[in-house]
């Protein structure tokens, strides 16, 4: 498994024109919230508008922040993720991957092992819940950090 990046589904200049697709203006706010997410990647309500505070002269409360996070993954440019903290963090990677998540650090990192979402896929097709449709699934890791050992 390795732990990387692969980056957001779409950049800063490809956001623009998804919006306007989908009849949505590309206002500062919207795009400080892209950027904001861009830069980390996955992030809750709260982080994203400590970020566009920090770095962004644009004014957003963050129950709007809240909104267009929502509104970009009901068009599939973001992806919910529940944390183990019962906070709800926005992934910035749509395309298939797991997460290892740091309970000491409360942060996720992608991680890319394309042989076991794809074994974990075909598993999961070839099983039948009665009343349900498999559509997909996802896994996060739940570690911590190892502690470096003192000499």
């Amino acid at each position: 498994m390795t732990i990387t990046s692969p980056g957001p589904t779409h950049s800063a200049e490809e956001i623009v024109p998804v919006l306007k697709a989908h009849g949505l203006k590309a206002t500062p706010q919207r795009l400080a919230v892209h950027q904001a997410m861009i830069s980390l990647g996955h992030a809750s309500a709260d982080q994203v508008a400590d970020f566009i505070n920090r770095n962004n002269s644009t004014k957003i409360t963050t129950a709007s922040i809240y909104n267009v996070l929502y509104q970009f993954c009901e068009l599939g440019i973001y992806a919910p993720r529940h944390s183990g903290n019962n906070k709800m963090y926005f992934d910035v990677n749509t395309c298939p991957h797991i997460h290892l998540y740091d309970k000491e650090n409360d942060s996720y990192m992608d991680v890319m092992d394309e042989e076991l979402i794809s074994f974990i896929d075909e598993h999961l097709r070839k099983k039948r819940i009665k009343g349900y449709k498999f559509e997909g699934f996802e896994l996060n890791i739940v570690a911590r950090q190892r502690k470096k050992k003192v000499q």
